[in-house]
Formats: structure tokens, sequence, C-alpha cells
């Protein structure tokens, strides 16, 4: 008889012995029996956190994908008229802003305007400071953004005296200003950085910061309710923290002036959520995808860790972990306000916190926000991925398969194959092989080793399974 090799795949796809199992339908979340229980437990929550802790008021939003699946206001905007809250009502978004002026850089940069890996002083001629050590190298625009360019933190005295200072000032400021540390040595937070991103902004676009934003971002995703430091009408009134009497101070209106871009922003919940649907969106730049992808790619992935490895930063979004979920954000504190969104990219799923309290725990409350309403709103709106009917004839891949490498065991499990280590102590690390379709698998793992994401495939011998392919390698059947 002569011996034919082949891979087992191929007989498969001819005998048709495999169909693609119906994924369900996703939910609509805004009327998903779990998602409005879930916001009835959250309401009941933020709304004793308002009488025990004294808030004046908050505004929450939850996103799914391209809608604001859900927003409310709780209290006042204003205590002395009692001016309820609404997801229309505005606030200062304090350090947000700074997401905004990544964005317009990742703009100029599609364009071929600038490099992320360009000297800052390449643009702003005048920018000089001492760094802390002589050979220490030019700062660049990257590390302006990824808070790892070692600059002080503040300009001057403004959260103190509430003025801050002009472009002119700054410049005027920057020669006595000496770095805290080497470029990408650590993770240190800087106003002073953004603010020059935003200079950075002004000089290759000829435009303002806040027309750059108004042309650029606003326009194009319809934020028509936002705006860069304008004492404008339905602004929230920011109060001062909680004094031991319990009464607490109207915070003035504060220009961030020349570091508008670092804290300046005015928005809503409602505009807040555009700008959050916008991170969901792929292909090119256009319209109202105002980045194309792999901008974006690299806005939310890490750039920086702090140096305990507690969080890092992207572009602009800091990304931390929340139980099992990779969120970026932005956190923002201003003179009566403390604001913070989060976003889950992978559920397509992001929470708005704006708050008029200087206290305002607006982190804690996007947390509470995401594990309840954005938890639910993203198992309703989750697709289950299309699984490839278990065929009983896959069976016989289960066995021992050896290399100069070692062992392989292949486990079938109920209507499931692993793969596991016969020789590691534990059975912690098992490899699923998910069915493709075609006879092929596919190996999966939780971490970034080995083959992960590549093709398994077996090959036959007369009858016989005789091989297994992970990827590139092979290892042969001995039982």
């Amino acid at each position: 008889m002569v011996t034919r090799r082949f891979v087992v795949g191929v007989m498969l796809v001819l005998s048709s012995s495999w169909v693609l199992a119906q994924a369900p339908a996703a939910k609509d979340p805004a009327t998903d029996p779990d998602v409005l229980g879930a916001q009835r437990v959250f309401t009941a929550w933020a709304e004793g956190q308002l009488r025990f802790r004294g808030y004046p008021g908050m505004t929450v939003g939850v996103v799914a994908g391209e809608r604001l699946v859900w927003a409310r206001g709780f209290g006042s905007a204003n205590v002395a008229d009692k001016t309820p809250m609404t997801p229309q009502t505005k606030f200062r978004m304090a350090s947000h802003s700074k997401l905004f002026t990544a964005t317009a850089i990742m703009q100029l940069r599609e364009q071929g305007r600038l490099r992320l890996e360009d000297p800052v002083s390449k643009y702003l001629t005048w920018f000089t400071v001492t760094p802390s050590a002589p050979d220490d190298p030019p700062i660049t625009i990257e590390e302006l953004l990824t808070h790892s360019s070692g600059l002080p933190r503040e300009a001057a005295d403004h959260w103190t005296s509430f003025n801050f200072p002009t472009r002119d000032e700054l410049k005027a400021l920057m020669p006595k200003r000496q770095a805290a540390f080497p470029p990408e040595t650590r993770w240190k937070y800087s106003n002073l950085a953004y603010t020059l991103a935003g200079l950075v902004v002004e000089q290759v676009s000829g435009l303002s910061w806040a027309d750059y934003v108004a042309r650029n971002i606003y326009q194009p995703l319809g934020m028509v309710n936002s705006s860069v430091d304008q004492n404008v009408p339905g602004l929230a009134v920011g109060y001062g923290r909680r004094m031991p009497d319990g009464t607490r101070s109207i915070m003035p209106f504060v220009d961030a002036r020349g570091m508008a871009a670092a804290t300046g922003v005015t928005s809503t919940v409602d505009d807040m959520a555009k700008f959050v649907s916008a991170q969901f969106r792929s292909g090119p730049s256009g319209g109202d995808r105002i980045l194309n992808t792999a901008s974006l790619r690299e806005m939310h992935r890490v750039h920086m860790m702090e140096n305990n490895w507690s969080r890092g930063t992207g572009i602009g979004f800091a990304v931390s972990r929340n139980r099992d979920k990779v969120l970026v954000g932005h956190g923002g504190g201003y003179p009566g306000y403390i604001t913070q969104t989060e976003i889950d990219l992978g559920a397509r799923v992001g929470v708005i916190v704006l708050t008029n309290a200087q206290d305002g725990d607006a982190s804690g409350i996007a947390t509470q926000l995401m594990n309840t309403v954005g938890d639910a709103v993203a198992k309703a709106t989750a697709k289950a991925p299309e699984k490839v009917k278990w065929n009983p004839a896959w069976s016989r891949f289960a066995g021992l398969y050896r290399g100069r490498g070692g062992d392989s065991h292949v486990v079938e499990l109920n209507e499931k194959l692993v793969i596991i280590n016969p020789e590691a102590a534990t059975l912690d690390n098992q490899t699923e092989l998910v069915p493709l379709g075609d006879g092929t698998f596919r190996f999966t793992a939780p971490a970034g080793g080995g083959v992960v994401g590549e093709i398994v495939r077996f090959v036959e011998e007369n009858g016989q399974v005789v091989r297994m392919i992970t990827g590139d390698s092979y290892v042969e059947r001995v039982r």
C-alpha cells in the first residue's frame, strides 16, 4: 500500500463534519433587565454618597460603542438655587484636557508635520531647561506626553494663587526651571510638560490651542457644549472641600491661560461620551474618526510604567487594571471640580463621572459605576464568538507527543482538547486548542510566550495520527 501523508484538516473540510454554532444576538443595553437593575443599585449607592459625604452633586454616564446608553445627574449644579444636575451640565474637565492635547499631537503626526521622537526644542526654539545631569539627552515630544520627561510638575504657584501663567510668562520661566530626573528614567506627572505639548501644537498648526481643539476635535465629534477657559452659561458651581463644620466655599472661575493644554477644557457627560466613542472606531482618519486605528492603538498602549508597576501611561491615556479589566482613561482636578473617565476597550464600554466638589471621589465612583452598570452593559452588548461544533472524531488527536524540548500531552475534556506538560509540577498552565472549523486549531494561552495565537494541526499516516504541528515546529506521537 502506498503511504500517504496529509493534514487531517483537509479531510475534515471535505467531509463537512463541522458547523458553526450561531452566536446569540446582543441585547439592547437600554432595556436589558440586568442593566436596569444595575442602574438602580448604583443610583441607591450614589444617592447615599451625596447624603453622607455632603457632595453638592455629580453627573454620570455609561457609553456602549457609539451610544450613551445611560446618563443621570445627582444633586445640584448650584446648591443655592437648587439647579438640578443633568447630563448637559458643564464642568471644568481639568486634566482630561491632556487627552485632547495628545490627540492633537497624534493628528499632526499622522499628517507628517512632526514626529514623537523629535526634540521639543525643534519646534519651541526658546525651550531651555536646566538638565538634572550634564549628559541628559534632549527632551522629546513623546516624553512630554508620557510623563517621562523628568520636568517639574508645575510652572508656578497657580494652584494656590489661581494665577496661571500666560504663554509669555511661561517662556520667561523656562530658563529658571531644572528637570528633576533625566528623561525616560521614571514616570513623573507634569502639567508643565503638557503645557509645552500644547505650545508645540500651536507652533506647528498656526492656531491657538483652543482653536485647534475646537476645529479638529470638538467639531468633528459634535461636541457642541465643550469649550476652553470660558465662563459659559450652564457651568456647574464648583465647591471646595467640606470643612469640619460641614460648610463648603464657592470656588471662583479660574482661567488656565497659558496652561490650557494641561487643564483648560470644559465639557459635559453628553460631549465626553462622544469622545469616548471615538476611541472605539477603526479605519483611516476622517470625519468623526479623528485618528486612524494605528494612532489610537499607540495612544492606548503602555509607554511608561510607574516605578512600582501599579499603573502605566500611554500617549495621554492612563492605563490601569480593575479586577480582570485593563482600562484606559484620565482623571482631573480643578478648583471645585473632580472628574474621571474609564474605558474598557475590549468590551467597548466607558464610564464618565463629573463632580462639582473639591473632595469628590470621581475615581472611586467611576470604579463602582464600571463594576455595576458598566459590567452589565458589557454583558448585554457582548457578542458570543462563533464556535465550531465539537466533532467526536477529534478524540483521536488525544495522546502523548514527544520532541527534543519535552513532552506534550493532548487530553480530551468535555468536548474540548487541551495540552498539558506532563513534566510540570502543576496543572496551572493548560493550553486549550480552540477549533477553527477547518480541522485546525488555535493555540491559546493566558501569557504571550510560545506559539500563542498560532495554528495547531495534526498529520495522519495510514489512518493513524503521527504528528502534531504547532506553528512551525512539530512533535511526534509516541502513544
